[in-house]
């Protein structure tokens, strides 16, 4: 069905890997943010002398151990972006599609429509398909019938077949989609004159 020299002619887990973290870390906020002991408010007076009263010694209250107090290692914003290739991450999203065909995990139809949103109809396709994990729907548009009755289905995720990557399809057991609009998109981002998969 699919020929295996326009998505990288075998499977590399390596660069599927480099893909999956680049991803997995530029959705990562990198926002986290926590006051130390010098940016708490507070007085800087030791509480009480150091020798004598029968207490641990201690100095002011924006310390670490009081209540309120700064924290000892405080969190600052990051930035937890990865960079890859351009032409790197097309062929990843090509191999993360060979991967699924290599493994039997592509699941194709002729044409997937619904005259009305059903999700029961939807799960009913999804058991005669065999799919008993989570699964890729990719569809041409995310606005029809067939994209709105799989969209309350926890184990099914939802793109939009010019969007397909790397790390959603690596994220998902199987895939689901119309045959003519897989071929395609098979056919667009194997060309090098069309870019089309970014990733």
């Amino acid at each position: 069905m699919v020929d295996e020299q326009m998505l990288g002619g075998s499977v590399r887990p390596e660069l599927l890997k480099q893909a999956f973290v680049r991803q997995h870390a530029n959705r990562r906020l990198g926002s986290v943010r926590t006051r130390n002991r010098s940016e708490v408010r507070g007085s800087t007076r030791k509480l009480y002398r150091q020798k004598g009263t029968g207490n641990a010694r201690r100095g002011s209250s924006r310390s670490n151990q009081a209540r309120g107090g700064g924290h000892g290692h405080s969190k600052k914003p990051h930035s937890w972006r990865l960079e890859m290739p351009k032409k790197m991450r097309r062929l990843a999203n090509r191999n993360a599609l060979l991967a699924k065909a290599v493994d039997g995990e592509i699941k194709l139809v002729d044409h997937l429509s619904f005259d009305q949103p059903s999700t029961k109809n939807f799960a009913q396709l999804l058991a005669k398909l065999e799919i008993d994990r989570t699964c890729l729907l990719a569809l041409a548009d995310t606005r029809d019938n067939a994209a709105r009755s799989a969209v309350n289905l926890e184990q099914v995720g939802l793109t939009r077949i010019d969007r397909l990557s790397a790390f959603d399809l690596l994220n998902h057991r199987y895939l689901v989609a119309e045959k003519q609009a897989l071929s395609a998109w098979i056919d667009q981002v194997a060309s090098p004159s069309k870019p089309g998969d970014e990733g």
